[in-house]
């Protein structure tokens, strides 16, 4: 029977929008399972066949999950603000929202197509208003919460005013950006616009004049992870350090159980490790170093044992004591060197380890040890949010501390014993002793570290302490095309806009670049600006200041959407609140997130701290958001080069490229013909103006490319657009060739020949329920050997989908399918079973046949077939019989026979007996199942 592929996934997709097939009931009867995929970003270019590989894989877990009787939670949504969306808009003028919608229509006609299960009726989109109001809500909340370090979490702010009131700030534990010092009298007679100053010092979300990556190209602030190389990801513009006054998240209060809570999460170890990198903590001494001009540097190291070597101290470029401690003849260099480090950002700073460079600022520190002078530094290794953006350097002992005292030729002393020359190169150890170090000689690392820490407390120039290389996150961007921040100003102080005002709308506005005095995007627009009195948004142009006071002009950052969009799925529609707390507390945790692992340090760390935030106010019950997260690998490309000879052009053929001096020059893939190597020349000199005159150097009248896996992406020419593959080999195909590739977690290459095999094995398995034409299902009980098969293929992919081994599967249903061809099984019991097994990879197909077997209902909801393993229990064995370790026959057996009943078989075998001849039999060797060897 014609297998046609293209009529069975229109009929069931149809059938699957109409019937809501996927649409999640909200009752709390059944068990649950969450399965979730990375929110995707809508680009103009669509899906290539790359993006679908974790989404086919969450979808079989998911269809699976439902098989066994769980209510699954399968949505799907768009983070749909972004940069690219705004650049367009920039060059077009088409509102960035249009841009967006046209772009989400296209992704979901490319997801419908390949037949996700998704629940459709969910879909969230970030750049809706409806979505981004509780987004706002959600940053009020932070705005108006503080952290408790006495209680270990987050609290209303009102309990802070509580405090202050009482005791002013003595006895107070909290995260802070400064530590202040009043009685309750100052701040009962503080100034409203003083009392705000005070508790935005303490605020979880909070305005301070914060270093970041400005771009002046993009006119935006850009997070760490939007930068590569000192230039923008988007655009590749330069990026500089620059001081702004920004929102801030104050994330590193929660730094420590961020950390702690890695522990319980089953996440791949290497995204683990990435968050433990990135949050930092170390622990060490705090410690001021008094200068001859009476600054003082506070310190933060790990090792204050070694602080009798310090011999120099180094500062980061942006540090605010830089400015007092150069002197005037140094001035010239330091400004030099501190307009080079601008354009560097920390991860390039971070990252570079081998390079070292620094300006002296011409002043000196005192040892508070041994009283010696230090020369002070500057250099771009130091960091200044990380610690106090100084370091005492002790170069004997530090790799970079070492190579920056060769470099300028600065004084190294011994203080670890060691027998290695510190002269030439570092010794950083903790298995050694103290030297040159006065009172703490001979003591080994944790008790010289306990003893310098108490003595620096002694002498009250510092104390022990705990510290974190994470830094509170840039909550502001200063464009159009995001969240606006529902704060407005008065005297210069952030207001929060009430509830009932949300969501606060972007406006329009005639340009999206910045205004002409530099402010962000919003400033252009004509309504934008809040009456407190009547409690509305209106023009701009009534701003008084009085009653009509200036919005904020930055929107939120492009991670604030998506730290939260896990919980909104949970009850999408809900217009009083962000999830109803009974839904919340139902579906709990994300079962299994699947995405990338360039998320480790952006997406995956802010959404678990707003998660822990939303914890500790009360609003839900889970402590983290993703208990199972899978990395999926990448689907890499075969791209396709033309090799030009320099200065002509005239293109010579792969093999024949030898000869001549060219260049490798990518050619799209769709150029070639078919599936092979040989490209379409003439098709070659229509694809750009440049080709049109090109000329051919042919092997065997042919041009064969040259080819190579490289990553996926438009720019190399190898993209390919799963709606082709779908319209050729269908979204059944795609499916389990995209599982058939290789472990989920590794990288692989697509080879468009490669569908071919799945394909037919489509076709071999719709063949099985066809006689000919006819659809031929007998209701003939199986035979044991068709049950067998049946049950081998249960066990396996039970297996491989609990294990996420979804490849392995995949060629577990070929064998399968041959050996019932083999069969010419066309047995109900065996084929009805078959069809659920395989329908989570293969869904249209399986609902079609599911169909033709008579059943009405779609097949998502039946129960998956049970293993029974007396199916799989050997009636019989062919045991090899060996004389004296060579094998010489073999016998077949019934498989509960015991030693003496096959010693008695054996002996009584006429080829036994023949083979023995008139040899005694010495021993009898019977292993059940596997061998018999008679020893003579």
């Amino acid at each position: 029977m014609f297998y046609d592929h293209q009529q069975i996934e229109k009929k069931w997709q149809k059938y699957w929008e109409d019937n809501q097939t996927y649409k999640t009931s909200d009752k709390t009867d059944k068990p649950k399972f969450y399965v979730l995929d990375m929110f995707p970003y809508p680009s103009g270019a669509g899906l290539h066949v790359g993006h679908p590989l974790g989404y086919i894989a969450s979808d079989i877990y998911a269809r699976y999950k439902r098989h066994q009787g769980f209510n699954v939670l399968h949505p799907v949504g768009y983070d749909s603000f972004g940069l690219p969306a705004e650049q367009y808009a920039i060059q077009t003028g088409q509102h960035p929202a249009i841009t967006t919608e046209q772009n989400i229509t296209r992704y979901e006609e490319q997801l419908r197509k390949i037949g996700f299960s998704f629940d459709w009726s969910r879909e969230v989109r970030t750049s809706d208003a409806s979505y981004y109001k509780w987004t706002q809500w959600i940053f009020i909340q932070l705005f108006h919460s503080w952290y408790n370090k006495n209680t270990d979490k987050a609290e209303s702010i009102e309990t802070l005013i509580q405090h202050f009131e009482e005791k002013g700030s003595d006895g107070l534990n909290a995260n802070q950006n400064e530590e202040l010092n009043f009685t309750a009298e100052e701040w009962k007679n503080a100034s409203e616009i003083d009392k705000g100053a005070i508790l935005l010092n303490y605020r979880l979300a909070y305005r301070a004049e914060t270093t970041v990556n400005w771009c002046p190209a993009l006119g935006t602030v850009l997070a760490n992870d939007e930068v590569k190389d000192g230039k923008s990801e988007r655009g590749g513009f330069p990026v500089f350090q620059k001081k702004m006054m920004q929102w801030s998240m104050r994330i590193s209060a929660y730094s420590e159980r961020l950390l702690q809570g890695l522990k319980t999460l089953d996440w791949p170890q290497p995204l683990k490790d990435s968050q433990e990198y990135w949050i930092g903590k170390s622990q060490g001494a705090q410690v001021r170093f008094a200068t001859e001009n009476g600054e003082t540097i506070e310190v933060f190291t790990t090792r204050p044992d070694t602080i009798f070597g310090a011999t120099f101290m180094v500062l980061a470029p942006e540090n605010p004591l830089v400015q007092n401690l150069t002197t005037e003849e140094q001035a010239t260099e330091i400004a030099t060197y501190i307009e080079e480090t601008s354009k560097k950002t920390e991860r390039d700073r971070m990252a570079d380890v081998k390079n070292v460079s620094g300006a002296f600022t011409g002043s000196y520190a005192v040892n508070p040890f041994n009283g010696n002078r230090i020369p002070i530094y500057i250099s771009d290794y130091v960091l200044m949010g990380y610690g106090t953006g100084a370091v005492m350097a002790v170069p004997a002992h530090d790799e970079r501390d070492h190579r920056f005292a060769k470099k300028f030729n600065l004084e190294i002393i011994k203080v670890v014993e060691s027998d290695v020359d510190v002269q030439e190169e570092a010794y950083d150890s903790k298995d050694s002793v103290c030297v040159n170090s006065d009172f703490l000689n001979g003591l080994n690392y944790n008790d010289a570290k306990a003893k310098i820490i108490a003595e620096i407390e002694n002498r009250g120039i510092g104390h022990g302490t705990t510290n974190y290389r994470q830094r509170d996150a840039i909550f502001s961007r200063q464009r159009y095309w995001g969240e606006p921040v529902p704060i407005y100003y008065k005297e210069g102080m952030p207001y929060t806009l009430p509830n009932s005002a949300l969501p606060l709308e972007l406006p329009e506005v005639e340009k999206y670049l910045p205004t002409e005095d530099g402010d962000p995007p919003l400033g252009n627009a004509k309504t934008f600006a809040w009456d407190e009195a009547n409690q509305k948004v209106v023009d701009t142009d009534l701003i008084d200041d009085k009653t009509v006071f200036p919005l904020e002009l930055s929107t939120m950052p492009g991670w604030a959407g998506s730290s939260w969009y896990f919980l909104r799925y949970m009850d999408p529609n809900n217009d009083e609140f962000f999830a109803k707390k009974e839904l919340t507390d139902y579906w709990g945790q994300v079962d299994l997130y699947i995405g990338g692992s360039e998320h480790a340090t952006g997406h995956l760390l802010y959404s678990r701290f707003w998660n822990m935030f939303l914890k500790d106010r009360g609003y839900i019950e889970q402590n983290e958001p993703f208990q199972k997260l899978i990395n999926q690998g990448m689907i890499l490309g075969m791209s396709a080069f033309v090799y030009r000879i320099d200065g002509t052009n005239q293109y010579v053929s792969k093999n024949l490229a030898k000869d001549y001096i060219t260049q490798a020059i990518h050619v799209d893939v769709s150029l070639l013909k078919g599936t092979t190597d040989e490209l379409d020349t003439e098709a070659f000199k229509s694809w750009r103006p440049d080709y049109a005159d090109a000329e051919f150097i042919l092997e065997d009248g042919k041009y064969i490319t040259g080819r190579e896996v490289e990553k996926m992406s438009k720019s190399k020419y190898n993209v390919v657009n799963p709606d082709d593959i779908c319209n050729e080999y269908g979204a059944d195909g795609l499916r389990l060739y995209e599982m058939f590739l290789g472990p989920l977690e590794q990288s692989k290459p697509w080879n468009t020949q490669g569908l071919s095999g799945v394909y037919g094995f489509l076709k071999k398995f719709w063949n099985l329920y066809f006689d000919g034409d006819n659809f031929a299902v007998s209701d003939e009980e199986p035979t044991k050997e068709e049950y067998k098969v049946l049950h081998t293929l249960i066990k396996k992919v039970v297996y491989d989908i609990e294990n996420f081994s979804f490849n392995t599967s995949v060629s577990s249903f070929m064998i399968a399918v041959n050996e019932l061809q083999k069969l010419k099984c066309n047995k109900r019991n065996i084929l009805q079973p078959l069809a659920v097994i395989i329908s989570p990879y293969a869904p249209h197909i399986c609902e079609e046949v599911w169909n033709l077997l008579g059943n009405n209902a779609s097949i998502e909801f039946e129960q998956f077939p049970r293993l029974d393993e007396s199916y799989l229990i050997e009636d019989e064995i062919d045991y090899p019989v060996s004389f004296n370790g060579k094998m010489k026959l073999k016998l077949k057996l019934t498989a509960d026979l015991t030693k003496d009943d096959v010693q008695t078989i054996v002996m009584q075998n006429e080829d036994v007996k023949r083979i023995l001849g008139e040899n005694p039999v010495k021993n009898f060797i019977f292993v059940p199942k596997k061998i018999i060897n008679i020893v003579s």
